[in-house]
């Protein structure tokens, strides 16, 4: 089974990759494994115009296709996910996910967008086709921290909230795959942050302890 990390934001690095990245590393702890696209790194022209002859335009939609998984991360400009992630899905065909497990990331500068993924982006990924799209997770500035050093750190809250979105990905992958999922070890659970209860992303998501996630 194959996972696809899917950037949709203009620059790089910038947060939404960095988290990206972040979720892939732990994926791959959990025996999965994974390809990065930035959308950034199409051809702008043959992107704008859809330009399916362009190789590289093929190829990306191609990875799309030949995933079982695909992790989408964005940052919310104007309360919405880029024009140039929403350019690349106009180039999938009407069921382009379909079959597929869609995790829906976004990162913002404050609180307000907390739910911009689902009133924006899970209706296209829906209409796509994807056979299920897991809770949006949403990150502000204030709960990622980067480190040239040590790399990205996340806040209790929001590490909460990724290592639950993980944790239902990675097994609906197993699933897929007709496995049943491994039980996560107590020292596993613990890694993200001890005094963090274990719970689903559909425990209450947007409850008040996380309307700054």
């Amino acid at each position: 089974m194959s996972i696809l990390l899917l950037g949709g934001s203009p620059q790089l690095p910038s947060s939404s990759s960095r988290l990206l990245a972040h979720i892939g590393e732990q994926l791959a702890l959990q025996g999965h494994h994974y390809a990065r696209l930035h959308v950034r790194d199409l051809p702008a022209r043959a992107l704008l115009l859809a330009d399916y002859d362009d190789a590289a335009i093929a190829r990306a939609v191609r990875a799309v296709a030949d995933a079982d998984a695909i992790v989408i991360a964005t940052p919310i400009y104007k309360a919405s996910y880029t024009g140039l992630l929403k350019a690349f899905l106009d180039l999938l065909p009407q069921d382009g996910l379909a079959g597929k497990l869609v995790l829906p990331l976004a990162t913002g500068g404050g609180h307000a967008h907390t739910l911009a993924l689902d009133y924006a982006l899970r209706p296209v990924l829906h209409a796509l086709g994807a056979k299920q799209v897991f809770t949006s997770i949403y990150a502000n500035a204030q709960q990622l921290e980067w480190h040239a050093e040590h790399g990205l750190s996340l806040d209790a809250p929001i590490a909460a909230r990724v290592q639950a979105g993980i944790e239902e990905l990675s097994a609906g992958l197993f699933v897929l795959q007709g496995q049943r999922p491994p039980v996560p070890a107590p020292a596993h659970a613990a890694a993200a942050d001890a005094s963090v209860p274990g719970r689903s992303l559909q425990d209450q998501p947007y409850a008040p302890r996380f309307q700054a996630a």
